[in-house]
């Protein structure tokens, strides 16, 4: 009986393994072309409890497959010892991406880039004797296959690949190395063929990818990544279009404008590329998630807390409408047209100066992509003698080679108002006084040491101190050559200025105006790190903290060089050493009354958890710059003072022409970050402790959670394309309970502010109440007759609705 059970269980296995192989075409899964629709989710990047809801919603959506990266750092933190717990579980994640009935795509690397602290490869890494990263280098190919291959063989034990019956059909080795190969000139590419051999010789029975790198060997698939990838094709025939890096916006820096990507610009780009061959789609970030970068693992340097990269769910795994409604009604229509468009090669004909047609013909099927590719003029075309109204930068397709089912200009999904409510907690703060310079365990040496170096990255701080002899008094300065990322300067005990770097200026030189007095002096620098350069050749060179001469000026016998003198140092503060912002840290010491706008303070509350299921977030608006923990999770950096120049967002975003990360921006002369994600799971109903590292000063007593909701929900449908309004509460509980706006003619304004235009029908209201009002999800077909409106150049309809509780 056990041998008959054991057959039974390896005879259901070998039926559920899926054959992976492709042709120039598509990736063919069990003999079948198919059109897939991924999105990427960073399992890191939200907690476990938040992992099915975001895989089924990415599902919902029109998803076929998950991508994710592989965090080396986070899973070795040290060489040979391994961590897959918690939010790096790994083998826990691909199986619920399995049990929705979605497959993978398993991005190993192990270079991730992704913003990520020091692009995902762990710090030790860089004091391996004789290291260089990712070329030909034995230490390096040595600890690279090492991991690499711990991460197949765990897939392998749990039968996750495809050939297994598993959902991962796709592996990547490598990452965008196209964009730094050049150099590394020849030792580059033996290492990218090195890699290859490497990865294949892994016999997972699924393709090995490499995106952005053309020069790999033939049975590795080359993939594009970038904003736009029409037009691109593989270095073969043979292999499918792939984009695996398809960005739904951009992320978020400390001390900049948010980046935002329109919504018709994203569909456009999609459609254009399976207009053109494509097969293999992949958003990021993502169809569907951006996440948080919870702790210290954000890189760049400076990219900020929020990975929500405007993406179709947002940082809290919600919803964004309407970018999320309409890439998912993109979705339906490519999948209803996949077994036509995967079975012809498409013909192709102009139609206009800037506008094309491109038709595939299979059986008695026929689908059609019209394009206007002009960044600023509508047009009408004629297709098989029927005329078709283009938005300019638009793309339509017709599923019967007659009809527009889609037109990525013409946005029907809802959209929607999101909310950030206050709780009005009230919270009673208590503060300890981070001491100023050496405190704890240190050491001695006769130079500016480099950060990383010193610290391991075990914190984002370190202290250098030294003492000085002055006499007389007058006007003195410290000059420092070259400093990355913030440093604050404090003379015998006092605080003097702080300077930081910025994203577009890495490494700044520093002219502090300080104070000395008669005598000996001690002057204190704390360095910190904004997260570790994650992009670029030769990636572990690149260095932190103070380096170069340091010079203090202005004496009266002259400049005195401290670079070469005795220097003592210390990793990290000593509240980190004693774990303030843990339970039990934070009762070894007496904490005082709160002192506002006071550098180098710990701050400390307990709170009840807003009531609801709504997601959380602290308003840290009042605050400087540090790092916030609850319950002793670290949500991350904050640095609300930073704020970004008021003179480059643009008035109105227009979707037209192509997009960059600087086009779209909001936010300017705000905080780049107010709000900071804290995960459910990670609060109690009552009794949860709350803790503050600020750096630079600021006021807690104004320190609020928020709770987001979607409460107010529109749509809008065009009567060139005609389609049923549908509306539908985001809310599980949520029903529809009142309509706020309804007009069919010309109305003004966007979700939220709309108002009667020129031409408005009138009792339309009391129609759609019916239809509505009570229910969860509606849905009612306007009448565009009704309405005459004589010289409007096109009617739509407009609704506004309440979602309640």
């Amino acid at each position: 009986m056990w041998l008959l059970s054991l057959a039974l269980v390896l005879l259901l296995q070998l039926s559920a393994a899926q054959n992976v192989s492709y042709d120039h075409r598509s990736l063919i899964l069990n003999g079948k072309r198919r059109i897939l629709l991924s999105g990427s989710v960073h399992y890191p990047r939200a907690t476990p409890e938040m992992w099915p809801g975001i895989i089924q919603k990415a599902k919902e959506g029109g998803l076929d497959v998950i991508e994710t990266y592989v965090f080396w750092d986070r899973h070795e933190p040290s060489p040979g010892q391994y961590y897959f717990e918690g939010r790096y579980d790994l083998v826990k994640f691909v199986k619920l991406v399995q049990q929705a009935g979605l497959l993978m795509n398993l991005r190993i690397g192990p270079y991730v880039c992704a913003e990520w602290n020091l692009g995902g490869f762990p710090i030790w890494l860089r004091d391996i004797p004789h290291i260089v990263f990712r070329t030909d280098n034995e230490p390096f190919k040595k600890y690279m296959q090492s991991f690499l291959t711990k991460i197949v063989n765990m897939m392998k034990e749990e039968n996750l690949f495809a050939s297994q019956g598993g959902p991962i059909i796709l592996a990547q080795v490598e990452n965008e190395y196209g964009n730094v190969d050049s150099h590394y000139g020849e030792a580059g590419v033996r290492y990218i063929n090195w890699a290859a051999e490497m990865a294949q010789a892994q016999n997972t029975g699924v393709p090995w990818i490499m995106c952005a790198q053309s020069k790999v060997p033939e049975y590795i698939i080359d993939t594009c990544n970038g904003m736009y990838c029409d037009g691109w094709n593989p270095i073969l025939y043979k292999k499918p279009t792939m984009w695996t890096e398809s960005y739904t916006g951009w992320f978020t820096y400390y001390g900049w404008p948010i980046p935002h990507r329109p919504v018709e610009d994203i569909a456009f780009a999609v459609a254009r590329f399976f207009e053109r061959g494509g097969s293999f789609h992949n958003y990021y970030m993502v169809w569907y998630f951006g996440g948080t970068n919870f702790g210290r693992t954000s890189g760049g340097p400076y990219v900020a807390s929020s990975y929500d990269y405007d993406a179709p769910l947002d940082e809290y795994g919600m919803q964004h409408l309407p970018k999320w409604g309409h890439l998912k009604d993109l979705h339906e229509t490519l999948k209803l047209g996949e077994e036509v468009i995967l079975s012809s090669e498409g013909q192709h004909s102009e139609l206009g100066p800037n506008q094309e047609a491109h038709v595939y013909s299979y059986g008695n099927g026929c689908v059609a992509f019209l394009a206007n590719v002009d960044s600023m003029n509508d047009t009408v075309v004629e297709f098989r003698n029927v005329s078709y109204s283009l938005p300019a930068w638009s793309v339509s397709i017709l599923l019967d080679c007659k009809t527009v089912a889609f037109n990525s200009a013409k946005v029907k999904s809802q959209s929607a108002v999101v909310s950030m409510s206050p709780s009005k907690s009230t919270l009673s703060w208590t503060s300890f006084d981070e001491p100023v310079g050496i405190s704890g365990s240190s050491f001695k040496a006769k130079q500016l040491l480099e950060q990383m170096e010193t610290t391991k990255d075990t914190s984002d701080y370190l202290w250098y101190t030294t003492s000085v002899e002055a006499t007389g008094t007058g006007s003195t300065w410290l000059s420092i050559e070259s400093m990355r990322d913030v440093v604050h300067i404090f003379v015998n005990g006092q605080f003097q200025s702080s300077w930081h770097t910025s994203k577009s200026v890495l490494y700044n030189s520093v002219e502090a105006p300080i104070t000395l007095a008669p005598g000996s002096n001690t002057i204190a620098l704390l360095s910190a790190t904004v997260g570790l350069q994650n992009f670029g050749a030769f990636i572990e060179t690149w260095s932190a903290g103070l380096s170069g001469s340091l010079i203090l000026k202005g004496l009266p016998g002259g400049d005195q060089n401290l670079s070469k003198q005795e220097w003592t140092y210390q990793v990290g503060l000593k509240g980190e050493d004693l774990k303030l912002f843990t339970v039990e840290g934070s009762r070894s010491v007496n904490w005082s009354a709160v002192s506002t706008e006071k550098p180098l303070t710990w701050y400390m509350t307990e709170f009840d958890a807003p009531p609801g299921d709504d997601p959380v977030a602290l308003d840290l608006a009042s605050m400087g710059k540090g790092q916030a923990w609850v319950n002793g999770q670290s949500i991350g950096r904050y640095w609300p003072a930073y704020k970004a120049a008021d003179s480059v967002c643009p008035e109105s975003c227009d979707y037209r022409g192509s997009y960059d990360q600087n086009k779209c921006l909001t936010g300017c002369g705000q905080s780049s970050q107010r709000w900071y994600h804290v995960p459910r799971s990670w609060m109690k109903p009552r009794g949860n402790l709350l803790v503050l590292f600020e750096e630079t000063g600021g006021d807690p007593s104004s320190i609020d959670f928020v709770t987001r909701s979607t409460n107010v929900i529109c749509a809008r449908v065009y009567e060139s394309h005609p389609a049923s309004v549908k509306l539908w509460c985001p809310g599980e509980k949520q029903v529809i309970s009142q309509i706020r706006f309804a007009s069919l003619g010309n109305p003004e304004g966007s979700c939220g502010s709309f108002k009667e235009g020129s031409c408005h029908t009138n009792d339309l209201s009391n129609t759609v109440e019916k239809a509505c009002v009570g229910q969860r999800s509606c849905s009612l077909a306007p009448d565009f007759t009704i309405s005459a409106c004589p010289g409007v150049r096109e009617k739509f309809l407009a609704v506004e609705a309440l979602c309640s509780s």
